[in-house]
């Protein structure tokens, strides 16, 4: 495996020292700003995600093993990270999330980078979906990702919940990433693989000082999230929650999509959001996926009949997968249409 070093000089790498350079780009006017809002979008039918960014960088040649993960391309090779993006544009996607699921200050302060170029990478991760989604003429949103705490420990603690800390401990620390996020103009915030009922509740109150519509995504497992909490009870935490326009889950087994998209959609009333991983499990020690790919594009269909209204794919559901996912949703428009019926909740 190649060493992180290695990593930043094949992967367009630089010392991190052009952020500058970046951040007065990103005072510039972008391309590629949708005409309609993402709620618009869903009410009038399904919108396509993007797929797993890391396993796109990977196909790219990246080296991914340091802790910050796809964040560290953030500064030693942002090219790679426009084009994984750009890739998922050219395969169909509507929707980019950026490559800020495991950023934060602290995991950046760590690498010696202080938190006025910490705020820059975060507005890079905006501006890099953003020119991407630009590359295409029709509408492409930025959802700026906001992963869960234990992502930024670099340990699987995502996968665990439960961490030991309240929720006003999680609300200090989800704060300042959101609003360096909020203030690089996304156009969504994809809250996205919460693993339990409290870090849900810290997401969704600091998001909502940040007047941004969000998503609300838990990562699941046997009908429960993963810290073990029942799946009615996480997602009725959406209630209330006007900001909150779709309510579902992510980063799990495709398996255990399924469920959760009827819960979701019946607890709520929302427009579910559902991006399951390939079905290979993620093995935290050996830092590598075991297992065999069981991700079925063909499952969009059931999803849509239950709810969904966002629907992609997370860890090692790369382009192909998501081109497979644009023609069947292309398809399943088409019969909509032809069946001359304009409403959205017909699937």
């Amino acid at each position: 495996m190649q060493s992180a070093r290695d990593s930043a000089r094949d992967c367009g790498g630089g010392s991190g020292r052009d952020t500058g350079r970046h951040a007065r780009d990103s005072a510039r006017p972008f391309a590629g700003r949708p005409s309609r809002s993402l709620a618009a979008a869903l009410a009038a039918g399904t919108v396509l995600l993007d797929g797993g960014l890391a396993c796109q960088l990977e196909a790219q040649g990246c080296d991914l093993s340091d802790a910050l993960w796809s964040a560290r391309l953030l500064a030693d090779g942002p090219e790679q990270i426009e084009a994984a993006h750009t890739a998922y544009v050219r395969a169909g996607a509507q929707v980019l999330i950026t490559a800020s699921y495991q950023a934060s200050f602290e995991g950046f302060g760590r690498r010696g980078t202080g938190r006025a170029e910490a705020a820059a990478l975060f507005a890079r991760s905006v501006e890099l979906a953003r020119r991407a989604a630009g590359s295409v003429e029709r509408d492409v949103w930025v959802a700026a990702s906001v992963g869960p705490y234990g992502a930024v420990t670099a340990d699987g603690a995502e996968y665990r919940g439960r961490y030991g800390l309240s929720v006003r401990e999680l609300e200090r620390f989800h704060r300042p990433r959101i609003d360096a996020l909020a203030a690089a103009g996304p156009d969504v915030l994809a809250l996205e693989t919460v693993p339990d009922t409290d870090e849900a509740e810290a997401l969704l109150r600091v998001a909502g000082e940040c007047g941004l519509p969000v998503w609300l995504s838990y990562t699941v497992a046997d009908g429960q999230t993963r810290a073990r909490q029942p799946l009615e009870e996480a997602f009725g935490l959406a209630a209330g929650h006007e900001h909150v326009v779709a309510v579902g889950v992510n980063c799990c087994d495709p398996a255990d999509a399924d469920r959760a998209v009827r819960t979701a959609a019946e607890v709520t009333g929302r427009p579910v959001v559902v991006y399951p991983n390939s079905g290979e499990r993620w093995d935290a020690g050996r830092r590598g996926w075991t297992g065999g790919a069981t991700f079925d594009p063909g499952r969009v269909g059931a999803w849509q009949a239950a709810g969904a209204r966002l629907v992609g794919g997370c860890c090692r559901v790369g382009p192909d997968t998501i081109a497979e996912l644009a023609v069947l949703l292309g398809a399943s428009a088409a019969n909509h249409a032809e069946g001359g019926t304009e409403d959205p909740e017909a699937g």
